[in-house]
């Protein structure tokens, strides 16, 4: 008998989402260049099958005409393409192992998946596709974790002292970070675009995802929206339930610090952002204050902006019920502050401790 001229093309791995997200190699999303703009899984490169016209022409044709007529007009999409698909992943997966997804785990996923298998890549799927990693997102963001609040008026340096507090080993989850946004009317100055609100959570999830579910977990006070980014309601209903160490900061300190942050920052930004605000500014504030940034002398548009946020943020404290503990931290820099607090959590976790213990005696 002749010997068989079949070539074997091994079947991609169809993997669960913990064991897609803990596998090896780079992971590409099949998914149209609008889907993946949108949101994505953090570190993903996009690899589309289709371009957005070409996906909404496919998907009008499927509801339209038919399944069939719609996979014959995708195939006169691709065909062009093969090559070009093929020698992009080799420069993003050079070592021939790769993961991929598309929306839902069908057929363009699994089209691509066959096509790299053929060229000698080893490829796992993703069981459900980016529609089953929404769902991981939501049930990440909903464990429980133990969580201090920091908090403290504009301008106590609240953002250093959090990374002072990484920088000592804890656990913290940087919301303003992730965001691209300083939580006011100027948190975008000087930052990149933000993104959205979806790709916001993806980043959340996946640091949540890391945190060790036994040790405590610091984030800031913030309210629910983040500039235009919103904090997903399962993190933001534990955030609501913890206690707040609340940093105090003398008004020159405050005020030195805003300067040291906004000093470099393009006037116009900082004008627009002042008027923005101004109908609670009052036009007469407002009107200083411009006046004061034109002429390079921020400290006096800084004090009038900050009766404004340190209203809005005695109002924001005073409507929560979770127990506030305040730290003076005048004169301190971020590393002695986030050792103070950290040497406060310390003490009233033991505190609680001792009367959960308590309580359990007594009962």
């Amino acid at each position: 008998m002749g010997r068989s001229s079949a070539v074997f093309v091994p079947m991609p791995e169809i993997l669960a989402i913990q064991p897609f997200l803990d596998g090896s190699g780079p992971v590409l999303d099949a998914r149209s260049p609008g889907e993946f703009a949108k949101a994505h899984l953090p570190g993903a490169v996009n690899l589309p099958l289709f371009s957005d016209a070409e996906r909404a022409a496919v998907g009008t044709c499927y509801h339209q005409v038919g399944r069939e007529q719609a996979v014959e007009l995708g195939l006169g999409f691709v065909g062009p393409k093969l090559l070009a698909l093929v020698q992009r992943a080799k420069q993003i997966a050079p070592e021939r192992r790769l993961r991929l997804h598309c929306w839902r785990g069908g057929m363009r996923s699994s089209s691509l998946a066959w096509l790299l298998e053929t060229a000698g890549f080893r490829v796992e799927l993703l069981a459900g596709g980016y529609k089953a990693y929404r769902r991981w997102v939501r049930e990440v963001l909903a464990q429980p974790r133990p969580i201090w609040m920091v908090g403290g008026m504009t301008g106590t340096g609240k953002t250093l002292v959090l990374e002072a507090l990484a920088s000592l080993g804890e656990q913290m989850l940087d919301l303003e970070g992730l965001a691209n946004h300083r939580g006011s009317s100027y948190g975008n100055v000087c930052l990149p675009p933000q993104p959205s609100t979806e790709q916001y959570e993806n980043l959340l999830a996946e640091r949540w995802a890391g945190f060790d579910p036994g040790r405590r977990v610091w984030i800031e006070a913030e309210s629910r929206q983040v500039g235009r980014c919103r904090i997903a309601p399962e993190l933001f209903g534990q955030m609501e339930r913890s206690p707040i160490l609340e940093i105090q900061r003398s008004r020159a300190e405050r005020i030195a610090l805003l300067e040291s942050v906004y000093g470099e920052a393009d006037p116009e930004e900082l004008i627009e952002a002042t008027r923005r605000i101004g109908r609670r500014l009052g036009p007469q504030n407002t009107q200083a204050a411009v006046e004061a940034i034109r002429q390079g002398d921020l400290a006096p548009a800084i004090e009038r902006v900050l009766d404004y946020y340190d209203k809005s943020y005695r109002y924001d404290l005073e409507r929560r019920t979770v127990p506030r503990h305040a730290r003076q931290v005048t004169g301190l820099t971020p590393l002695a502050a986030a050792a103070d607090l950290l040497d406060q959590a310390r003490k009233l976790e033991v505190v609680a401790e001792d009367g959960e213990t308590q309580a359990e005696q007594d009962q």
